[in-house]
């Protein structure tokens, strides 16, 4: 399938119909201690596409919007229902908030939307082995994706990431590679090994097709709010790829005329890992060292800095930062009021929203939308400050009705 791409950083286009990752002229100049350059993106004929169909909103819904997709059938992707995730109108709020809960995934996060067109467009190029590094979803999407397409993952990871997901990656059958170092050193160990064995790589900010699964989020929100955007919202943000392919979508929606506006898009980063937030205004990229207890936007180096940039430039979105008290305290709400029990990266968008309506930054009259990214189950021990366990109570009816507190 030939594929028109597009450099982020020096604009040229070109097409294709071999397996492409970056820009060959603006990554030749990439330094190991940058974000890298000549990250691309996937165009498409979209004056074609209106010229098909009638009703443009309709079309997509019908055809899964592969129109907008770089496969050729949808029968390529995974039988699991990935995307599709409930959208909750939650009440006690002033404003009109949303809650988009992409922890409902096959592998309960966000990133199976990437990982099911890399896999789909693997199996139509026949692809057998895909490599990843992860701190521990991505690197459990695509080795749940690819136990259900009968594809090999090898996933590079922190031998430092949660348990949890690395059991995750384990189960699904995968060969899982721990790395004695952080994310970015894993990140360029899979690329090493791409580049040696010829393997087909899922990176993000390396693979552009990743932005291509992760925009669907978008084509779903304007689907479920009946053709309507929302004013604002809030994506959490480590790497600076699934704020992009948010971006990304819209984008297209933008270009087809099934959508007037761009909502504001606010990136929300953790205070001790924000080299995006703190980069944007830069002329120079400095990189500071990643601490925070949202271990999925603990990003030293954002592989994708440059086109998150792009996108919050051109689209006047936000920069916010919170605190890891925050994050918890987000989670613990999200949690305890509304049902979600979200990790904390994702848990970073809430604990946004709720600095902006502190500071009467939130109108009454705005529809905002949360993007939640992933499910609490993913990492137990960040959330266990806000628990208290009780000690075991005598099995005998008394000593409940005390522990309870019950009057006889």
């Amino acid at each position: 399938m030939q594929l028109t791409y597009q450099c982020n950083d020096c604009d040229s286009i070109f097409e294709s119909e071999k397996t492409e990752y970056l820009c060959p002229r603006c990554s030749s100049k990439n330094k190991p201690d940058s974000p890298p350059l000549g990250v691309l993106r996937v165009l498409y004929n979209y004056a074609a596409i209106k010229k098909r169909s009638a009703n443009l909103l309709s079309f997509l819904i019908n055809k899964d919007f592969l129109p907008l997709l770089p496969i050729q059938n949808t029968d390529s992707l995974p039988f699991l229902r990935v995307g599709k995730t409930p959208l909750y109108r939650i009440k006690k709020q002033s404003a009109t908030v949303f809650l988009k809960d992409d922890s409902l995934n096959p592998t309960f996060s966000f990133k199976d939307r990437a990982s099911a067109i890399v896999s789909a467009y693997a199996k139509e190029n026949n692809i057998q082995t895909i490599v990843a590094a992860s701190t521990g979803n991505a690197g459990s999407s695509l080795a749940g994706i690819c136990a259900a397409q009968n594809q090999k993952a090898v996933i590079f990871v922190p031998a430092a990431a949660p348990k949890a997901k690395l059991t995750q990656i384990m189960m699904y059958g995968a060969q899982i590679v721990p790395v004695a170092g952080n994310y970015d050193m894993a990140f360029d160990l899979s690329v090493e090994i791409t580049r040696k064995y010829g393997f087909y790589n899922r990176n993000t900010a390396f693979n552009p097709l990743t932005i291509e699964g992760k925009k669907t989020v978008s084509f779903e929100i304007v689907q479920q709010l009946n053709g309507d955007v929302p004013d604002k919202i809030f994506v959490p943000v480590g790497d600076g790829v699934i704020i992009s392919g948010v971006f990304k979508g819209f984008e297209d929606l933008l270009a087809l005329g099934i959508i007037c506006k761009m909502p504001q898009i606010i990136a929300v980063q953790a205070k001790g890992s924000s080299n995006i937030i703190d980069n944007l205004d830069s002329e120079t990229f400095i990189s500071n060292p990643s601490k925070t207890i949202a271990d999925s936007i603990s990003v030293d180096i954002p592989r994708n800095f440059y086109m998150a940039k792009k996108f919050i430039k051109k689209y006047n979105g936000l920069g916010l930062k919170v605190s890891d008290e925050e994050i918890l305290n987000a989670s613990k709400t999200l949690t305890s009021m509304f049902g979600v029990f979200s990790e904390p990266a994702a848990s970073t968008a809430y604990a946004g929203f709720l600095k902006l309506q502190s500071q009467n930054m939130i109108k009454q009259n705005e529809k905002v939308l949360i993007l939640l990214t992933g499910s609490g189950l993913k990492d137990l021990n960040a959330v266990q400050p806000l628990l208290y366990m009780p000690a075991p109570v005598e099995a005998n009816i008394g000593a409940v009705e005390q522990f309870l507190n019950l009057k006889k």
